[in-house]
């Protein structure tokens, strides 16, 4: 497997490649965000071949900020997941905001918005945009409660009072199961929900020993859940029987012979079980952040506080195992 960095130059420090910029004034955090373009040879689609070699830093081009100014620190900031790539939606202390982005004038335009309405100071902590539906829901997570959201009106949809027993730290969607929902916090939990019944979570992970920072469905092969967390561990978990497959990978019956359709049909009787599949240690600080690779599925990345920068591979019997 071969690696190439690239240096990007911009100002100010990031906190995350779609979430947040940090500013230090007066002893006082702000957070805000701002949209960039990545060099042309590397946007989706060019023809032309990036120098892997150079050591140059290229330069991303800032197209425009999100004005949050009247409402808040932004918190986090979702793409949407199909379309053009000019709509995103940006969580601000209590505020849902719509943004529409006009490429021509280099500017975001605030289409729509609604606040999030209660007793004390409610403030969202991180959301995500689900793919389902025509990509007209997010969900949204404040304190212990995790709320779904109709983008069109703006309204709510769900509600999950009490998700974790603190704070709720990360949400995503599983990609191929429109009603399933991954929530992990700081109770040291990673929960799974179908948005159509959330009195009870459908399964509840606890292999952690401190606050799960992040979840991450894999984009093809939904089982495969990764987890970080400040115990400074990544795990992988197999979570088959609330996956798109539970009874594994399907044979085309044209490529059976009988005896071979009568063992299949009996093997796909048996759900398999779910699993940990691995726990990787090598981080020793804090895992604050953990994605699966785009244009590889069985590749993902975690990241710890300390900056170190962890490449692996989902292990390659299991690999072949769901293949096959």
């Amino acid at each position: 497997m071969t690696l190439n960095s690239k240096i990007w130059n911009r100002k100010h420090t990031a906190w995350g490649s779609n979430k947040k910029e940090y500013q230090a004034s007066d002893s006082k955090v702000v957070t805000c965000a701002a949209v960039w373009r990545m060099p042309k040879e590397l946007e989706s689609g060019s023809h032309e071949s990036p120098d892997d070699s150079s050591s140059n830093a290229q330069t991303l081009e800032l197209l425009c900020h999100l004005d949050n100014t009247a409402h808040g620190n932004m918190a986090c900031v979702m793409w949407e997941p199909m379309g053009d790539g000019k709509r995103l939606i940006s969580l601000a202390d209590n505020n849902i905001l719509l943004w529409d982005l006009q490429e021509s004038s280099a500017k975001a335009v605030l289409s729509s918005s609604t606040a999030l309405e209660g007793k004390g100071q409610l403030k969202f902590t991180s959301g995500r945009w689900s793919p389902h539906h025509n990509c007209t829901q997010i969900a949204t997570a404040s304190d212990t409660t995790v709320r779904g959201w109709d983008t069109r009106s703006m309204r709510q949809i769900y509600c999950i009072e009490n998700a974790h027993g603190q704070l709720v730290r990360d949400l995503d969607f599983n990609p191929n199961k429109q009603y399933y929902l991954a929530s992990c916090g700081d109770d040291c939990k990673v929960k799974f929900w179908d948005t159509r019944n959330v009195t009870e979570p459908v399964k509840t992970l606890e292999e952690h020993s401190h606050w799960v920072w992040n979840v991450r469905y894999n984009h093809s092969h939904d089982q495969l859940i990764l987890t970080g967390s400040s115990d400074s561990r990544v795990i992988l978990s197999n979570m088959v029987s609330i996956s798109s497959e539970p009874f594994g990978h399907m044979v085309d019956d044209d490529d059976l012979s009988d005896q071979e359709d009568h063992h299949q049909e009996e093997k796909s009787k048996e759900p398999l079980q779910d699993s940990i599949i691995a726990t990787y240690e090598e981080h020793e600080d804090s895992v604050y952040a953990v994605e699966w690779s785009s244009a590889d599925p069985w590749l993902f990345a975690s990241l710890s506080y300390d900056g170190r920068l962890v490449i692996n591979r989902v292990p390659r019997a299991l690999k072949y195992h769901i293949l096959l």
